[in-house]
């Protein structure tokens, strides 16, 4: 590999430059077997439910994702708008991830604006770039980098925007100077544990993706959901916020993103249960363009509506189970 005389600084400004909000290095020498370890005592736990894909090898060794890797440029881009969902059992709820435009998009687009910078400063140079989307362990790395801690919720909490950030990372073969590790700030709180309605936070740090809102919501793909979790459901159709919503750093530290394409479409804030229990493959089609809910298929959009209708039935005339 030819030697680039570049400097970590310059990097980060770059970054910056191309609208990331947090940037941070990390490099590889020295990397800590205990998080491939602590991955794999989770998935042997079966905690990661139906999602295969994170068994694989190279999650718990970034080498064999890019061999001659030695930093990785981790990203954070902050997402949050100030908007408010209304109150009602009569509205579905959607995360706020999925308000606006598909953020695999946005990062990566701004990743490859990066990645292709980096490339361009000498031969021999490679980056590669991946935000929620290939065999990379985002949240660990965005810690080791300093964008922020993992929090006791599992989502990256940092200082300035709380845990309502994106995450990507760009892998390069130039050695950069690394950030300082973040530390853990959570200290005593275990709001989000107490919080989650489903007990989906086993213990601090560790979430049971079986018994998750969010995961259910977006990745089974079941004909129903499981008897378990339904009264517990609150409205939710695509994914939850709930931990992140009664985080005291999130109450305290969200800021208004700047980026104009995390605003929500008209009908993400306040769709009705009723719409989307019978939404129809068009109106689906017509209704998420562009947007990362497209994981959640109609008939999946249509039974999460549906679970919900049923739970709150249940709940204002439980003689009706008995009809």
């Amino acid at each position: 590999m030819n030697q680039c005389a570049l400097n970590s600084s310059l990097v980060k400004e770059k970054a910056k430059e191309f609208g990331f909000h947090k940037v941070g290095i990390a490099a590889i020498e020295g990397i800590e077997k205990k998080d491939a370890q602590r991955l794999q005592a989770w998935t042997q736990l079966g905690y990661h439910a139906q999602m295969e894909w994170m068994k694989n090898p190279q999650r718990q060794d970034i080498r064999l994702v890019m061999p001659d890797v030695r930093s990785l440029v981790c990203v954070a881009l902050n997402y949050y708008t100030p908007d408010q969902r209304p109150e009602g059992e009569e509205y579905a709820k959607i995360s706020r991830y999925g308000w606006g435009r598909d953020y695999h998009k946005i990062m990566h687009k701004k990743l490859k604006q990066l990645a292709t910078w980096l490339e361009s400063l000498s031969e021999g140079i490679k980056a590669r770039y991946y935000a929620d989307t290939g065999p990379v362990q985002d949240k660990v790395w965005a810690e080791r980098a300093g964008i922020g801690w993992i929090a006791k919720n599992g989502n990256v909490i940092t200082r300035e925007y709380g845990s309502w950030v994106f995450l990507g990372e760009v892998l390069t073969n130039i050695q950069l100077e690394n950030d300082r590790q973040a530390t853990q700030h959570c200290g005593t709180c275990t709001k989000c544990i107490q919080a989650c309605p489903t007990g989906a936070i086993t213990q601090p740090f560790v979430v049971d993706a079986k018994k998750c809102i969010a995961y259910h919501t977006i990745e089974n793909r079941a004909d129903t959901l499981p008897e378990s979790l339904t009264p517990h459901l609150h409205g939710w159709v695509a994914g939850c916020d709930i931990c992140q919503d009664v985080c005291p750093w999130n109450q305290r530290f969200a800021q208004v993103t700047d980026v104009t394409d995390f605003q929500p479409y008209n009908g993400n804030l306040a769709p009705k249960l009723v719409e989307l229990a019978q939404i129809s493959e068009e109106e689906w089609d017509k209704r998420f363009p562009a947007s990362a809910l497209r994981r959640i298929k109609p008939e999946m959009l249509r039974r999460n509506a549906c679970a919900n209708l049923d739970a709150s039935r249940l709940k204002n005339d439980p003689e009706s189970n008995n009809i």
